[in-house]
């Protein structure tokens, strides 16, 4: 190879490289900005100086200036006024106010910073797993994973789940039947839930999670949202699930996480009345790997290498899906639970997500 052909090509990965650095730098400081509560303050309570972010979030002066300036310097908060250290005032504009602090808009991604911030505490047991197989449990992540979760996927949810539903025609008028059952299985916070008890208002709904906090929060969710009437939530495992129950059932972005696919996809086929189909909801991945993927494949990597196969594999016997679940993988597990129908819905543009009925 010739020599300055292989300094150009590791000056390309270097400058890559450091352009994850810089990166990195900004999603770790999303996640103290948040977690920290500055981000709301500046886009509730207005503009402020170091001391008066640290006043009104009850932090320490020093570490906000340090934080104010970094942001200033990354383009995320603007410089309203300079002077001494302690004297500027920095205010947010209202594209980063909608990214960072709006958990209804589609644009939120603070949720991505809690959920890669919650690594950061775990990445030692992570490095020993890695070693020897082993996993590491949703659990073990923490609220950050667990409320990341739930509300990266919230506004989703709220804004685009019914228009989605509704364009499947048959679908839609499944779920329109008066009195009729739905079965969300790993239902996480609840939002998928409540925004098919909203869409429907004739239905009742059961969320069913293996993650007891989650399930809590679910409760309380649905009680804010006014639905809890007609939704319950319930912890524990979907192979309980009663026969014939259910008139049709969703699986939203849970199926790659479990050890166990196989076994739950049967309970949930049994638990569903004759012809009643599975809408599963996963990541929009490519039918088949290959190099060079799209940004999609990179970011599902990311997950899986972090938070999604080690939980696969913290419960044995494990499968170890990991968060690529490729449509063929997903067809597998489908059959071998004894489903006889596999497709594709035709849903698009639904964040990073792929809709299939099994049935």
């Amino acid at each position: 190879m010739d020599p300055s052909t292989d300094a150009a090509s590791a000056d390309a990965v270097a400058q890559r490289l450091f352009g994850a650095v810089l990166g990195t730098v900004d999603l770790m400081s999303t996640f103290l900005g948040d977690r920290l509560g500055w981000y709301r303050s500046l886009a509730e309570e207005g503009p402020a100086t170091p001391p008066q972010l640290a006043a009104r979030t009850d932090t320490d002066a020093r570490y906000a200036r340090e934080w104010l300036e970094q942001q200033a310097v990354t383009g995320l908060l603007h410089l309203d006024s300079d002077g001494a250290a302690d004297e500027r005032v920095f205010s947010i504009p209202p594209a980063t106010a909608e990214v960072l602090t709006n958990q209804h808009s589609l644009n939120f991604l603070a949720p991505i910073g809690r959920m890669f911030g919650a690594v950061g505490p775990a990445l030692p047991r992570l490095l020993e797993a890695y070693r020897t197989g082993d996993g590491v449990s949703w659990d073990e992540f923490g609220d950050d994973a667990r409320e990341g979760q739930s509300d990266a996927n919230r506004p989703w949810f709220e804004h685009q789940l019914a228009d989605a539903l509704a364009g499947v025609e048959d679908l839609h008028r499944l779920l329109a039947r008066p009195g009729v059952r739905i079965l969300d299985v790993g239902c996480g916070g609840g939002w998928s839930s409540i925004a098919l008890g909203l869409a429907y208002p004739t239905a009742t709904v059961h969320g069913i999670d293996i993650d007891a906090p989650s399930v809590s929060m679910a409760t309380d969710n649905a009680q804010a949202a006014g639905v809890a009437d007609r939704l319950q939530f319930s912890a524990g495992d979907a192979a309980d699930l009663p026969a014939d129950r259910y008139d049709v059932a969703f699986a939203f972005e849970c199926v790659h996480d479990m050890p166990r696919p196989v076994d739950v996809l049967t309970a949930v086929r049994k638990s569903l009345t004759p012809g009643a189909p599975l809408i599963v909801m996963d990541e929009a991945v490519a039918d088949s790997f290959a190099p060079d993927g799209d940004e999609v494949e990179r970011l599902m990597y990311g997950y899986s290498l972090f938070i999604c196969l080690p939980d696969g594999l913290s419960s044995r016997p494990s499968v170890a899906t990991g968060t690529v679940m490729r449509p063929p993988r997903l067809r597998e597990y489908a059959e071998a639970a004894g489903f006889g129908e596999f497709e594709v819905l035709p849903i698009a543009d639904f964040s990073f997500f792929r809709f299939y009925r099994l049935s």
